[in-house]
């Protein structure tokens, strides 16, 4: 391409007069999550936390600036993700995931913004220097680097550089669960009749590791609790992972090239401790009443509704006598 790609993430940019993909000089704004979403599913007046859990912003109010462009190509990509909505679990699984990881994108990016944005000021506050691990500046701007495939001519060379799986879901009419981790780029999706979940930079290893139980859940309709689990392994599954995902971006031209790079042969993740895996799922299945010490009993193993703990098999979906 004839001039390096803005990256914010390199001189740590979050200023509200540039576009937070283009970097072009704006005085827009557009929303972090779709309007049409929040209409829908009447979750724009809701309370979205930071990390820290000392500062939340209502839904509707978390915009980022943004060129028309940029706005432009954000709400064509609304149009075809509404149309498949519209389709429930064929026409999301009919998607391209290129468009799947774009669309989530905007919402893990937009939150990435302001937890920026939120440190950046609590440390100038402080007097005190707003700086980020050359780790982490290399993750999100990698991160950064492909969402802007929605207005660059950059294309995903063989294995894709992250994890995205749909299937079929069953929750009641009009209920929409969502959960997301800026920091460690992940979003889970779930409504009546489909979800979905994105690990946005493992280059597929999670998907991977999780490759046993995903062909067992193939043929059926999960259980809202299943699909929780399931989020809560890769979840966990990204806490442990211990390889740095790497890219090789190849300019050609006028366009940029995006190939994952061959994972080395060492283990990928470390031990997985079943006292922490419990804690993390309890909290996701808090809406049933189940605690750790439910999941976790002695001299058992732990309480699963994607397995049965005994014999491996999958649980069938209407065997799950919790609500949904």
């Amino acid at each position: 391409m004839s001039q390096e790609l803005f990256n914010p993430f390199k001189d740590l940019i979050f200023d509200e007069h540039f576009c937070f993909l283009s970097g072009a000089l704006t005085n827009e704004k557009m929303t972090v999550f779709p309007e049409w979403l929040m209409a829908h599913f009447k979750f724009g007046e809701e309370r979205v936390e930071m990390m820290d859990k000392a500062k939340s912003y209502h839904y509707q109010d978390l915009e980022v600036p943004c060129s028309p462009e940029v706005k432009q190509a954000f709400d064509a990509l609304d149009v075809k993700i509404q149309e498949a909505y519209k389709n429930g679990y064929e026409g999301m699984a009919a998607l391209d995931e290129v468009l799947i990881f774009q669309w989530t994108g905007r919402m893990v990016y937009g939150l990435l913004y302001y937890e920026m944005i939120y440190e950046r000021d609590r440390l100038l506050k402080k007097r005190k220097a707003f700086e980020l691990s050359p780790a982490l500046k290399e993750r999100f701007g990698n991160f950064h680097l492909m969402l802007q495939s929605i207005i660059e001519p950059i294309s995903f060379v063989g294995k894709k550089p992250w994890s995205i799986v749909v299937f079929p879901l069953k929750y009641s009419a009009d209920i929409f669960s969502y959960r997301d981790d800026a920091i460690n780029l992940m979003f889970s999706f779930g409504v009546n009749g489909f979800g979905f979940i994105a690990c946005l930079q493992d280059n597929g290893v999670i998907k991977e590791k999780q490759k046993e139980i995903l062909q067992k859940i193939e043929g059926h309709v999960l259980h809202p609790a299943q699909f929780e689990e399931l989020y809560a392994r890769f979840h966990y599954s990204d806490y442990i992972l211990q390889y740095a995902p790497k890219f090789t971006v190849t300019n050609q031209g006028h366009n940029l090239s995006i190939a994952v790079d061959a994972a080395p042969k060492d283990a990928f993740f470390g031990f997985w401790n079943e006292d922490i895996f419990s804690q993390l799922l309890s909290n996701y299945w808090q809406v049933y009443g189940i605690s750790k010490e439910d999941i976790l009993q002695p001299q058992r193993p732990p309480l699963s509704f994607l397995e049965n703990p005994y014999t491996k098999d999958f649980v069938d979906p209407e065997t799950i006598a919790l609500p949904f």
